[in-house]
C-alpha cells in the first residue's frame, strides 16, 4: 500500500513522512522520528503526557492523525532547548524541583510553553487552567505554577518572548 507524503516542520526542521495517515501524531514522532519525549499515558487525551505544541497551540498528540499535520508547524520537548542551553522554562522546572518521576513532565512543559505563547503573564489561576490537562500522580502542581511564574517574570524582565529567548 502507497502513502501520501505528508509535510510538515518539527522542532523547526522541514520533515516529510510517509506513513498511514491514521496514525496517531504521537506514534509517528515516537516510532518513526526517534522523539521519545513525547509520552503515551492513556492514549485517549484525559492525561496530557502527548502534549505537544502544533501551530501555536497544545494538542494531545495522540488524538492528532498525521493526515492532519500537514504543513503544520509542531513542537516537541525535544526542540525547546537551543544551541545547547535549556529553556527558561526547562531550567526553572528544574530550580523549582516541578517534576518527580518525570513522566508527565514533557506534556507539563509544553502546555505551558502554549500558555506563555498566548498570554506572558498569566496569573496563577491562568497558569492552572492551562496545566488542568495534565495530570501527574506524583507531586502537587504548586511547584509546576511557581516554575511558569518565574519564567514568566524572567522572560518579561528580560524583554524576551517564550519562543526566542537565546542569543
Amino acid at each position: 500500500m502507497t502513502f501520501p507524503i505528508i509535510n510538515c516542520t518539527i522542532n523547526s526542521k522541514s520533515i516529510q513522512v510517509c506513513v498511514d495517515p491514521s496514525r496517531t501524531l504521537m506514534d509517528v514522532l515516537r516510532t518513526e522520528l526517534g522523539l521519545t519525549g513525547v509520552k503515551e499515558g492513556c492514549g485517549q487525551g484525559d492525561c496530557g503526557a502527548c502534549v505537544v505544541i502544533m501551530n501555536q497551540r497544545a494538542v494531545n498528540s495522540c488524538l492528532v492523525l498525521v493526515g492532519q499535520i500537514e504543513d503544520c508547524e509542531i513542537l516537541t520537548v525535544e526542540g525547546l532547548a537551543q544551541q545547547g542551553r535549556l529553556h527558561p522554562l526547562q531550567q526553572k522546572f528544574a530550580e523549582k524541583w516541578a517534576f518527580q518521576c518525570g513522566f508527565c513532565t514533557p506534556g507539563m512543559l509544553m502546555s505551558a510553553y502554549a500558555l506563555l505563547i498566548q498570554n506572558p503573564d498569566p496569573s496563577e489561576q491562568e497558569i492552572r487552567e492551562a496545566i488542568a490537562g495534565n495530570l501527574c500522580r506524583c507531586t502537587n502542581y504548586h511547584k509546576v505554577v511557581e516554575a511558569v511564574q518565574e519564567t514568566s517574570q524572567y522572560l518579561m524582565a528580560n524583554q524576551k518572548t517564550i519562543g526566542v529567548w537565546y542569543g
